[in-house]
C-alpha cells in the first residue's frame, strides 16, 4: 500500500485512531461517505488481544477496508502474538501507538512515553514486521516533556526506517506526560509543521505523513503538497459531511471543487438504518450507531434538531430506526453545502 502510493505519487487521506470513537460502527460510517480515506480503529492493547474478548476487540465489517489496526504495547513478544492473532481478521495494517499521552497509556509504558527509548521501539517495530504480511507503520510526536524535537524526531525517523516501518504518521506536537491532560495535549504545545515538512524533505524515498490541528480539506490540501499523507482526527468526527470532499481531494481535485460535493443523504439514511437494524439484531443498541452521526450536518438548516433528535431518542428503550428517519426529516438537505460555499466567498 505505501510502498505503491509513493511510487505512483498517489496521497493517503486517514481518519485518526480516537479512544472510544473510532469504533466499528463510527468506521462503518466514515467509508459511507469516502471509499478511499484509510480508517483506523481504535487503540487497543495488545494484552488485551491475547487475554480479552477479542473478537469483540477486532472484529468489524468487509465495507470497512481499507482499515488499520492500532496497537498499544511495549513488549515485543506480546506485540508479536498480538500481531499473529489480528492476522485472521484481515485488517491492511498494523500500526504502533508512540504518540498517546494519557496517563493510563503511561501506567502501561506505551504510547508517547515510548518517544523517550527509540531503540526498544525499532526492536518492536521490527519484531512485528517478521511476523506481518500487511504493512507495519507508526504513530509518534515530535517528541515529549524537555526533548528537543529538531534532535529527538531525526533519530527516532532513522531508526524507523531501519527496522523497516513502512510508513511513520507523525503528530506536529510535543507531548508533555506530566502537567497536561490528553486534551490539553492536543491544544497546548505549538504546532511545528515546518519541522514535519522538512522531515519529509529529507526522506524522499520514506512514507511520512502528518497530524495534528488539521480542521478541513483546504489545510488538508496544502500538507499534501509536500507530505504523503495526512490524518484527520476531531474534525473529521465532529463534522462528518467534511469525509464526503476526500475521494475527489485525493484524485486531484481542489479544495474549492470538493466542497461542492453533493451527497446523496437519503441513501445514506437507508445504509445507517439498515445497519443499525443489524447491529440490533445482535443486541447492540440503537444509540451505538447514532452517536458517531451527530457531526454529519454541520451548516445545514435543521442540524441543531437532527442532533437533538439522535442525542435525545436514540438512547430511550424500545428506539428503532425510526428515529434516523425522523432526524434526517428535520435537516434541509438542499442547504448547507451551498451555504458553506457562499459564506467562505464573502469571507474571502
Amino acid at each position: 500500500m505505501y510502498a505503491d502510493a509513493l511510487k505512483q505519487g498517489r496521497k493517503i487521506f486517514a481518519v485518526a485512531p480516537m479512544i472510544d470513537w473510532t469504533d466499528r460502527h463510527c468506521r462503518f460510517l466514515h467509508r459511507q461517505l469516502s471509499g478511499q480515506a484509510l480508517l483506523y480503529t481504535e487503540m487497543v492493547v495488545a494484552d488485551a488481544i491475547i487475554f480479552g474478548p477479542r473478537e469483540r476487540l477486532l472484529s468489524y465489517s468487509p465495507a470497512e477496508h481499507p482499515v488499520a489496526l492500532q496497537l498499544g504495547g511495549s513488549d515485543a513478544a506480546k506485540l508479536v502474538e498480538a500481531v499473529k492473532i489480528a492476522a485472521d481478521y484481515g485488517y491492511d495494517e498494523i500500526n504502533l501507538n508512540v504518540g498517546c499521552p494519557s496517563d493510563r497509556v503511561q501506567s502501561g509504558t506505551f504510547g508517547a512515553c515510548l518517544m523517550r527509548d527509540a531503540a526498544h521501539v525499532a526492536d518492536l517495530v521490527a519484531a512485528m514486521k517478521a511476523v506481518s504480511n500487511v504493512p507495519v507503520t507508526v504513530k509518534c510526536r515530535i517528541g515529549v516533556d524537555d526533548q528537543e524535537p529538531e534532535t529527538v524526531l531525526p533519530d527516532f525517523l532513522t531508526r524507523m526506517i531501519g527496522a523497516g516501518a513502512d510508513a511513520i504518521w507523525i503528530h506536529a506536537r510535543k507531548a508533555w506526560l506530566q502537567g497536561l491532560s490528553p486534551k490539553e495535549n492536543r491544544e497546548i504545545p505549538p504546532l511545528d509543521y515546518d519541522l514535519v515538512h522538512r522531515m519529509k524533505r529529507e526522506n524522499p524515498d520514506v512514507f511520512l505523513g502528518i497530524n495534528g490541528g488539521i480542521t478541513d480539506l483546504e489545510q488538508a490540501a496544502s500538507h499534501l503538497a509536500v507530505m504523503d499523507g495526512v490524518m484527520v482526527g476531531r474534525a473529521a468526527y465532529h463534522n462528518t459531511g467534511l469525509l464526503a470532499g476526500v475521494d475527489g481531494l485525493i484524485e486531484g481535485s481542489s479544495p474549492a471543487e470538493v466542497a461542492t460535493f453533493d451527497i446523496d443523504w437519503l441513501s445514506l439514511r437507508d445504509t445507517m438504518m439498515a445497519y443499525a437494524e443489524e447491529v440490533m439484531t445482535r443486541g447492540g443498541r440503537l444509540n451505538h450507531v447514532t452517536r458517531h452521526m451527530v457531526g454529519l450536518f454541520q451548516g445545514y438548516a435543521g442540524a441543531r434538531r437532527f442532533r437533538q433528535i439522535l442525542s435525545s431518542e436514540a438512547t430511550k428503550p424500545g428506539a428503532t430506526t425510526a428515529v434516523i428517519e425522523a432526524a434526517f426529516a428535520a435537516v434541509d438537505l438542499e442547504s448547507g453545502p451551498k451555504v458553506q460555499v457562499e459564506e467562505k466567498r464573502l469571507a474571502g
